[in-house]
């Protein structure tokens, strides 16, 4: 794979984004409790953000492919920037809420970067490419989440000082994308058809193709899994072993670390040395196993390894299927694929929170990580009966 400059600056973009939300991922559970809610009602903030962007993220990345990657980014960043502000001076759950509406409205900016990633790189290099975005996922969720656990204990803000760290960052990925962002696609004469915006065309196009349906199958399970456990992770990590933010900081950050190394070093000669598809059957399994250590723990410390599984075999998975469901379609048609894959992943994001919720509030949490392994199983399930049809992965 080729360096190319603009690749660094979509790195840099990404990192910054992903900064804004991992700052204040460690205590969002734990402020919207200290206000009075419930788990389940924490799965319903988190809800209340996937459910607009369901909507409004294939929309974005169809209009991205219309009049260009640079205008929907910064708008997009513009919705998060507010958001944040928001969130910031919050000190009601309408508040909360409102904050995760605004930004779920616009501010669908990961799949339009991913997008323009696909643009500039070759079909053969993609899912190395993908990679390479799950490295600035990785980093962020590295010093993202440590910084905002942390300066939410100490801070005389408490909880506001990483909110409003988390707006100016989102400033940052605006001046960088106006100003060091060269555009990739020519703007269509041919006027946008206004219902033309909606995806449920793109939907039935897509998953009535069977080699695409698939693994747009796949990975939605998949983000089930992450999601149900991750989203309720400072929760069930508090009740299973009395983490406060700080210590759920330090544990994303861990996560962080290991994505960056698996992404960002390890999965392109993992690539290369097993294929994609045997790579893929090792990281589900991975994640099973660390979901399942989970489970059954009695030590704080003890998590760590079971992290590793976890984080390792997510490392892995999602640039995989996101690469494969990119390389399934033409190259005009990567905003509108890549919207797709955001807004299942924003689907998952409103199940996810809920199903965690809903467990927690039910059942001891130990469950938890097991709810989030089976769904890992059904991915699995599909691959074998995928391979038994003899589809081309």
């Amino acid at each position: 794979m080729k360096f190319k400059k603009e690749y660094l600056i979509i790195f840099l973009i990404q990192v910054s984004e992903v900064l804004g939300f991992s700052l204040i991922l460690p205590f969002l559970p734990l402020y919207a409790e200290s206000l009075g809610a419930t788990p389940m009602l924490i799965g319903f903030i988190l809800f209340s953000f996937s459910f607009f962007q369901f909507w409004t993220s294939p929309i974005m990345g169809k209009l991205s492919d219309h009049y260009g990657r640079k205008p929907l980014l910064i708008i997009s960043q513009f919705s998060t920037f507010i958001s944040f502000i928001v969130l910031g001076f919050a000190n009601t759950i309408g508040l909360i809420i409102l904050s995760r509406i605004i930004d779920g409205l616009l501010g669908s900016n990961f799949s339009i970067a991913q997008a323009y990633l696909s643009d500039i790189s070759s079909k053969k290099d993609r899912s190395k490419v993908f990679g390479l975005s799950g490295v600035a996922f990785g980093f962020g969720f590295l010093v993202g989440p440590a910084i905002g656990g942390y300066l939410a204990e100490i801070s005389s803000l408490g909880f506001g000082l990483p909110c409003f760290i988390s707006a100016g960052i989102s400033l940052l990925t605006i001046f960088l994308t106006a100003f060091f962002l060269k555009e990739t696609v020519k703007k269509k004469k041919k006027k946008m058809i206004f219902r033309n915006l909606f995806h449920f065309n793109n939907f039935k196009k897509y998953f009535s193709n069977k080699d695409v349906s698939s693994l747009l199958w796949q990975f939605f399970f998949y983000l089930i899994c992450h999601i149900t456990f991750t989203s309720q992770m400072a929760l069930f990590t508090n009740k299973q072993f009395g983490f406060k933010s700080k210590e759920v900081g330090f544990l994303l950050a861990y996560v962080g670390l290991n994505s960056i190394i698996q992404r960002g070093v390890v999965l392109p000669k993992l690539i290369d040395y097993f294929g994609e598809k045997k790579l893929l059957n090792l990281g589900i399994f991975s994640v099973i196993i660390g979901l399942i250590i989970s489970s059954i723990i009695n030590k704080g410390w003890m998590l760590v390894f079971a992290i590793t599984f976890f984080s390792t075999g997510a490392g892995v998975i999602r640039p995989l299927l996101v690469g494969g469901v990119s390389k399934k379609v033409s190259g005009k048609e990567q905003g509108a694929i890549l919207g797709i894959t955001n807004s299942l992943g924003s689907l998952a994001q409103m199940i996810g929170p809920l199903i965690g919720g809903f467990v927690l509030s039910y059942f001891a949490p130990g469950i938890l990580p097991l709810t989030s392994a089976f769904f890992m199983g059904l991915v699995l399930v599909m691959i074998i009966k995928s391979s038994k049809k003899s589809i081309n992965y």
